[in-house]
């Protein structure tokens, strides 16, 4: 959304495999410990930060004018078809992500479900995008959401093949200039290795017990770093 709109930005990379998503500067912006969060400076009122995807789309929306409809038909379905994104799509995609390459081998039923589910969303896109270029008919900022769930499908061993509309609408936006930069963006950050033992606990045993005994760890030892460092 920021590469389409041209706007300016900065990005800052937070290791989460270090728990840097714990720390009170990134809490204050994101209190769910999770991204995509962003710090807008554009505001005349002074700095807004925004956490969550849907979220951070509308609101960019709004301060561009652009990808989002403005009459109240197709701001009804912009949401709608928003909230399908992140209270289906998303989730299932990322649920079967996780038990197809994270959960220990033996249980069948996880990876059987989600996969099942991923593929029956694809489905209900595959039928809102009959007669329809786009999501919304226009491009919009449902299709960013949407669309990076769809990208990794060959990755989640799911085929396209069934679904045209799909197929044809995620090569479409794949060529999009503004998609390649933001698919190519901070490449030389990602990893090849795979997580250690306590990265893992990290990143997926977080009850909310263990998430507050992080955050104070986390936070002790920035104390402790900011102390040693008046020290010298």
């Amino acid at each position: 959304m920021l590469e389409e709109c041209a706007l300016e930005y900065r990005t800052i990379p937070v290791d989460i495999n270090r728990g840097e998503q714990f720390s009170r500067e990134f809490l204050a912006v994101s209190p769910n410990n999770r991204m995509p969060a962003i710090v807008d400076h554009g505001n005349e009122s002074g700095p807004i930060s925004v956490f969550e995807s849907g979220a951070i789309l509308i609101h960019l929306a709004r301060r561009s004018g652009r990808f989002m409809p403005s009459d109240e038909h197709g701001y009804k379905e912009t949401l709608e078809w928003l909230f399908w994104q992140t209270g289906n799509l998303g989730p299932m995609a990322g649920q079967h992500s996780h038990f197809r390459n994270y959960a220990p081998a033996g249980d069948s039923y996880g990876r059987v479900r989600y996969a099942n589910e991923y593929s029956r969303c694809i489905g209900v896109l595959e039928r809102r995008l009959e007669h329809r270029e786009f999501i919304l008919g226009e491009y919009s900022i449902v299709d960013m959401a949407c669309w990076p769930w769809i990208l990794i499908a060959p990755r989640l061993d799911q085929p396209l093949d069934r679904f045209p509309n799909v197929s044809r609408w995620r090569q479409l936006i794949k060529e999009r200039p503004a998609v390649q930069a933001g698919v190519g963006l901070h490449k030389e950050l990602k990893r090849s290795k795979p997580a250690t033992e306590e990265e893992m606990r990290v990143l997926f045993g977080q009850s909310a017990q263990l998430v507050d005994e992080q955050i104070k760890q986390h936070q002790s030892e920035e104390e402790q770093h900011a102390e040693s460092g008046s020290h010298r």
